[in-house]
């Protein structure tokens, strides 16, 4: 048998070493490690162990705002990340309550995460499965394969991201987990289009009547935040501008009820929105009732009681609920943060970095996580004494001023404080407390220091549980693990004040670009930067353009447009599917 043969021969037989040969000329000559793995769909593929053992490994735990603005803004090549959620797709919520009455169909508003991912030039992996346990001390999380249980998956990480989001609250109140719809995720939006639906048919049977009728067709909805005021408006325009031409038998029968537990709905928005949403609904018959606090759900008639009044408690039947007050925390999170010592918390806390406080290699972002900021008097004697550079003990003016401004990166509610006050200097504010004229030359001592930062820390405030928030800490963290490297030899970030140098980064910091509140009939509500508040027709339009361009892709756009063009052509679609 001559060399060529027993060659060929070799090759037929032995796979493995065909594989070694293609990376051998693919890679130039160069000698690389083999592992042979299984992917998602059963095949084998080959890997490049050697390769992959100079790369960190970056896991990422979800795939909604937080999660997903991480991976497209991540660019840096020399990480290998692996995706790991139990939704293999990104959905755009803020138009979930236009997916529950057919004004966007579900599949719009949703952009698979291979798409989002398969063109970067970084090196990411998706998993469909769910994560159950987090070993911090093993830096290893522990999944369940979406599609078979009973396959686990272990994954060892160098960086950790959780970013799985939050469920809804319940707070406990027996039946609301038993016979509510909630709205967080795509599904919810389509059980409850599917159940408005079977409501109208149920409610048009002739052997019905008229009192069971109105049970049947009473909407209930928990909650006067945003998404249970948009639901209650979109509700409201399906039911008058489209089901009522389908059934008009039961036209009189509806009723939309809201309820909320505080004094006024939208107590997040300028007093000027709150005002003309509750006027707004109470002409279009929508019953607002607020100081009414659920106690208990049946599976027939909800139980509210009287916040402010003696207590009364009131029964009402209903034909559908959907609950919408508060987000509560994931199941693997609270493990986790007992694990860690965070077991007294609602959410995970984080430092101005995103880092979990307590381990430097996990990152919490989004709706799982709130950022514990540091107080001004925690660290008030190192300040000071970072600023005494003479070690005089007294500290002047100017040698304050030659930090201020790493005091308000670090410290962001001092300069929050200085422009409510209207100081534009800490001379302002040393005036202030020491109730003369201040210059450069004049000295405090720490007591008079702390008398003059005593009220700074009153200004801290928790950011809110938005997309909006989720998605800017998603791209600072990708902006981060970017520059990386570049940060660890040339920090740029405040100075430490427990310590020497400087930190890595710039914190975190949240810019509100405002927010809207769609209330039905073609008319939206905007607060935007500056208190600009706009309420009306015209802000409908700008609420259509800034939610068309967030969209993830251009795909998404196309198919949200056309779904709005087609309601105002076509009407909302009724089709019980």
């Amino acid at each position: 048998m001559t060399a060529f043969q027993r060659l060929s021969r070799n090759f037929c037989e032995n796979a493995s070493f065909a594989k070694m040969l293609i990376v051998f000329t693919v890679s130039g000559g160069g000698l690389v490690a083999l592992s042979e793995a299984k992917s998602e769909d059963g095949m084998n593929i080959v890997n490049s162990t050697e390769a992959n053992d100079k790369k960190k490994r970056v896991v990422v735990l979800g795939t909604g705002w937080a999660g997903t603005s991480f991976l497209k803004n991540l660019k840096n090549s020399s990480y290998d990340v692996q995706v790991i959620s139990p939704r293999n797709f990104f959905a755009f919520t803020p138009l979930l309550p236009s997916v529950t009455c057919g004004t966007v169909e579900a599949r719009s508003i949703v952009e698979p995460i291979r798409n989002i991912v398969r063109r970067k030039n970084v090196a990411v992996h998706y998993w469909e499965a769910e994560c159950f346990k987090i070993d911090a001390e093993n830096k290893k999380v522990y999944c369940r394969s979406n599609l078979d249980e009973k396959e686990e998956i272990v994954v060892d990480y160098d960086y950790l991201v959780i970013a799985i989001g939050a469920r809804a609250n319940t707070f406990n109140i027996p039946g609301v987990a038993e016979n509510c719809h909630f709205l967080k995720e795509i599904e919810d939006a389509q059980k409850i289009r599917r159940t408005v639906i079977d409501c109208f048919e149920r409610a048009s049977l002739p052997t019905l009547s008229d009192e069971e009728r109105k049970k049947i067709l009473h909407f209930v909805v928990v909650g006067g935040g945003p998404t249970g005021v948009e639901f209650a408006a979109e509700l409201h325009d399906y039911v008058n501008e489209d089901l009522v031409k389908l059934y008009p038998k039961v036209k009189e029968a509806v009723k939309i009820t809201l309820l909320e537990a505080t004094d006024h709905i939208l107590n997040m928005f300028d007093k000027r929105i709150t005002a003309f949403a509750e006027e707004k609904f109470q002409r279009d018959g929508i019953d607002v009732k607020t100081g009414a606090m659920v106690i208990k759900v049946s599976d027939k008639e909800i139980s509210t009681k009287e916040v402010k009044k003696d207590g009364a408690v009131s029964t009402t039947p209903y034909g559908m609920v959907v609950w919408s007050t508060g987000i509560g925390t994931r199941p693997v999170v609270m493990d986790f943060m007992k694990q860690i010592g965070q077991g007294n918390r609602r959410v995970l806390a984080t430092d101005e970095w995103l880092r979990v406080e307590g381990c430097d290699n996990i990152y919490a972002l989004g709706d799982c996580a709130t950022i514990n900021q540091r107080r001004v008097m925690e660290d008030i004697w190192a300040i000071f004494h970072k600023a005494d550079k003479d070690n005089s003990g007294t500290l002047t003016v100017k040698e304050f001023q030659e930090v201020l401004d790493d005091i308000c990166e670090r410290y962001p509610q001092v300069e929050l404080y200085l422009k409510n006050r209207k100081m534009s200097s800490l001379a302002d504010l040393l005036k202030d407390s020491k109730g003369d004229s201040v210059k450069e030359s004049v000295e405090v001592n720490l007591e008079e220091f702390k008398t003059a930062l005593s009220q700074v820390d009153s200004q801290m405030k928790n950011l809110p549980a938005t997309a909006q928030v989720a998605a800017q800490q998603g791209s600072y963290l990708a902006d981060c693990f970017n520059r990386m490297e570049e940060c660890e030899k040339n920090p740029e970030g405040p100075l430490r004040f427990r310590g020497e140098g400087r930190h890595r980064f710039r914190p975190f910091r949240y810019k509100h670009f405002g927010q809207f509140a769609p209330l039905g009939g073609e008319q939206t509500a905007a607060q935007l930067p500056g208190d600009w508040v706009s309420i009306g027709h015209s802000t409908q339009w700008l609420w259509y353009s800034v939610y068309a361009s967030k969209l993830v892709s251009w795909r998404t756009r196309a198919l949200v447009v056309s779904d709005w063009v087609r309601r105002f052509i076509f009407g909302r679609d009724s089709s019980g599917i």
